[in-house]
């Protein structure tokens, strides 16, 4: 299969714009979706042997597999049913806002084949979260692994309204979600990164904080709340917003988004945007060790960021990631990379 990924379907894909091909693999994955038997035959054929290989656990719940397909590729909850077929352990949709919103113009997502990168402005576009929650709601029923939802800062809302905004999401998603991720480190919204400073950010998840003990309080399962953070943090800042986490008690943390640095070749590239691929391994290696280290590995940490092969995902579990998600790698290396992924960290652990 990868090789008539690599010499057939690929060469196919990238003669077509990015987000036109992206939104193909979407409506690919929703069909698989719904052809319920096939899905399922799938997923049994790249599911790990339990007897072998013990699930990874973290904050409170059992992933089959440590490899998770990040945020950014199902928006709207379109396709997730299928990821298990292609050997995730863990699937997050969105990013999502409250409002609906086109996003940016187009063109907004750019492929760099020589060094393995995307650059993409996407900005937030989905159809918000409340047609999210509705279709959400007509797929009831046990998962065979965890689903997480993104929220996002909807554009029209200014930052000093961001807690209602974030708050509005969550009311109606949480009920449909195994984890919540509170995206504040996205570069394409305007505004959107200034709620990583403490200032804005301590109040801002603890009224989310607030909101899940209500959900207890009101016979409602309590949902793991976790942080995703923009690799062009500096160190202080990162220790400000661990401190916010361990005063508030959230559950994790990923790192990391996509960067605004323009590393090696790609100081050339003159497109706007969030960086993601290869170029951004290194940085977001280092963020997960510092994190690990500062927090005395204590914190779940999802890893994420230039993982194009089974070796840059060990180098994050070796940094101290409990989890790493991918994106980029499924467009240069095909639908089952996470399948192969997840075997070589599992065969890694056993030995």
């Amino acid at each position: 299969m990868g090789w008539l990924y690599q010499h057939a379907v690929k060469p196919a894909l990238f003669r077509l714009d990015p987000e036109r091909a992206h939104e193909l693999g979407v409506d690919a994955l929703a069909l698989l979706g719904r052809l319920r038997p096939l899905c399922a035959w799938l997923e049994r054929v790249h599911r790990l042997d339990p007897a072998r290989h013990r699930p990874v656990a973290a904050f409170g719940l059992k992933f089959p597999n440590a490899v998770g397909l990040a945020a950014g590729f199902d928006k709207n909850g379109h396709a997730w049913p299928a990821a298990a077929a292609l050997g995730f352990g863990h699937v997050e949709i969105g990013t999502i806002t409250h409002h609906a919103q086109s996003g940016n113009p187009r063109p907004r997502a750019f492929r760099y084949p020589a060094e393995q990168a995307v650059i993409n402005r996407m900005g937030f576009n989905n159809e918000g979260a409340p047609a999210l929650a509705a279709r959400l709601a007509q797929r009831s029923g046990p998962r065979s692994i965890p689903l997480g939802i993104n929220l996002g800062k909807s554009k029209v809302t200014p930052l000093d309204q961001a807690v209602e905004d974030y708050l509005g999401s969550f009311r109606l998603l949480a009920d449909h979600a195994d984890y919540v991720v509170v995206n504040v480190s996205s570069p394409n919204t305007p505004g959107l990164r200034e709620l990583q400073d403490a200032s804005w950010l301590k109040p801002l998840l603890a009224a989310l904080v607030e909101e899940n003990k209500a959900r207890v309080a009101a016979n409602k399962p309590r949902r793991p709340l976790l942080l995703k953070i923009a690799p062009d943090l500096n160190w202080p800042q990162i220790d400000a917003a661990l401190q916010v986490i361990a005063d508030l008690g959230l559950d994790g943390i990923i790192a990391t988004n996509t960067t605004l640095a323009r590393p090696g070749a790609l100081a050339s590239a003159n497109e706007a945007g969030g960086l993601s691929g290869a170029p951004v391994r290194r940085r977001s290696t280092e963020i997960i060790n510092y994190i690990s280290r500062a927090t005395n590995a204590r914190l779940p940490i999802i890893g994420v960021g230039g993982i194009m092969d089974e070796a840059a995902a060990g180098e994050k579990l070796d940094a101290g990631a409990t989890l790493v998600q991918l994106y980029t790698g499924l467009i240069y290396r095909g639908p089952f990379f996470a399948a192969e992924v997840a075997r070589a960290l599992a065969q890694r652990q056993r030995g």
